[in-house]
């Protein structure tokens, strides 16, 4: 059973551009990944997809449902992670999540919330107007998952996490995934959609331009390569390399294609340094786009 399923799916803003004809599906247990740069229509989908925004036209439904028919009752299947949190800023964690328990009917939900107080390492007696955005992020993490959702829907989750803390948030996701919980994962960030993610949508310009395997998206992406050889000679560069700037015995250029035909080529190369790295994703977009 597809457990989000949304069929030319648009929102607009008077006459602004939201989104446009949104066409995804996401299976029961999947791990699903939502790309795109800030300003892409990430947001909008999602809280169109929720019933927090009303579609402008197309349809959305969660476990086989119109969310505009059942909202109510869905919405307490699901974890929503929002990008941006704003709590009562009177209140304490401990207080924010007790309440947030209680509208779910949780049973010795105190026992949970310390434990995943302790994981996330969050002091639940402070209040919330004193805490950092890292903090109100944890904050949020836990009342998204302490009444074992059978869908999380995640908005941009790791902003204003520590490297230990994300770590500690994606083994989280994948012992809940473990146990049959269905995730559908925003972000711009390509390298958490690559650890975490089965498939993942791309969206650009509120539209989705392609669905993909992560394995099929990687053996698409672009590469920035820093070569120093030792002779300033210049030498025939890979097939797949794009952009080419020679410098003496400097090279930089781009690169598309399998990663194991680039480790060949540089193993024929004398290399005196040489650095990877990933393009900013707007640039791995726009290259993806051009082929």
């Amino acid at each position: 059973m597809n457990i989000i399923e949304t069929r030319s799916l648009s929102k607009f803003y008077g006459k602004e551009r939201g989104i446009t004809d949104v066409t995804i599906s996401v299976k029961q247990g999947e791990i699903f990944g939502f790309i795109g740069p800030n300003g892409a229509g990430k947001s909008t989908t999602i809280r169109t997809l929720l019933g927090l925004l009303a579609p402008s036209s197309g349809e959305a439904k969660l476990f086989g449902q119109s969310i505009l028919e059942n909202g109510h009752e869905l919405r307490r299947r699901i974890g929503y992670l929002p990008s941006e949190v704003d709590y009562y800023a009177e209140m304490t964690s401990r207080e924010l999540l007790e309440y947030h328990a209680n509208i779910y009917g949780l049973e010795k939900a105190g026992e949970k919330i310390r434990e995943l107080a302790h994981y996330f390492e969050l002091d639940l007696d402070r209040p919330i107007a004193d805490l950092s955005f890292g903090n109100k992020k944890k904050c949020a993490i836990i009342q998204a998952v302490v009444h074992e959702p059978e869908l999380l829907i995640l908005d941009e989750p790791t902003s204003g996490l520590d490297p230990l803390m994300q770590n500690r948030f994606f083994e989280l996701l994948e012992s809940r995934n473990a146990t049959g919980t269905t995730i559908f994962f925003s972000s711009h960030i390509l390298s958490e959609i690559q650890r975490l993610c089965d498939r993942a949508a791309i969206i650009r310009g509120g539209e989705i331009t392609a669905v993909e395997d992560i394995t099929t998206l990687l053996a698409k992406q672009m590469k920035k390569v820093r070569l120093v050889l030792e002779s300033d000679t210049k030498v025939e560069l890979p097939e797949g390399a794009q952009n080419q700037e020679w410098l003496g015995n400097k090279v930089l250029f781009d690169y598309v294609g399998p990663t194991k035909d680039l480790l060949q080529w540089l193993g024929r190369q004398e290399v005196v340094d040489l650095t990877l790295s990933e393009p900013d994703l707007e640039s791995i977009f726009m290259n993806y786009y051009r082929r």
